[in-house]
């Protein structure tokens, strides 16, 4: 199954491409005319990488053997992420990133695993249309950020609540059910030898 290795890797090569120039531009503080992380652009591809990797995740998860033990590990190196930006760039601190995301769907898929592919969609669509209404909502309670519910003074470099990311991620699981219900290749590609 080479289409979803491939689309990975783009998503990859994409995502250090990104980091590179953010990094070059807003952690080392050197000047750029051409990367502005606030342009429709920069904004538009930033999205498609977060958005592929996640529906990606989704896509690949009903082929996994161990997902709660891949979700453990992931969440694990996020983990340690947010402690070393803790530590070493506390003014790009990560408290809910896209591994942090990943690793807790990954978790919760078991959840999922048994239902029909429509009520997984039904429930992606909730957690789509939840996500979206809960943005730009401000709460007192501290500890509902990994959910969407924000707190006054709330920052995250890298932020990808539950809701409404679940949602890509579910429907990721349905498209990975649905163009793969047989676990081989639809698409023609190289010969194995």
């Amino acid at each position: 199954m080479w289409l979803p290795d491939a689309l990975r890797g783009l998503a990859l090569l994409n995502m250090l491409a990104y980091h590179a120039m953010y990094d070059w531009v807003y952690v080392f503080a050197h000047a750029s005319s051409w990367y502005d992380i606030w342009s429709p652009g920069c904004h538009l591809w930033q999205q498609y990488i977060c958005w592929s990797f996640i529906l990606l995740s989704g896509f690949s998860l009903p082929l996994a053997r161990r997902p709660v033990r891949n979700g453990l590990l992931v969440a694990a190196c996020a983990a340690l992420l947010t402690a070393a930006t803790v530590l070493f760039l506390p003014s790009e601190s990560i408290w809910f990133g896209v591994l942090h995301l990943l690793g807790i769907c990954m978790m919760l898929y078991p959840l999922f695993k048994k239902l029909p592919t429509a009520a997984i969609c039904a429930v992606s669509a909730v957690c789509i249309v939840v996500g979206y209404l809960l943005q730009g909502m401000v709460f007192e309670v501290r500890w509902l950020f990994p959910l969407g519910v924000l707190y006054p003074g709330f920052t995250s470099s890298d932020y990808f609540p539950v809701f409404p990311q679940l949602g890509w991620f579910l429907l990721g699981v349905v498209l990975g059910r649905t163009v793969y219900r047989e676990k081989r290749t639809l698409l023609p590609g190289r010969a194995q030898d």
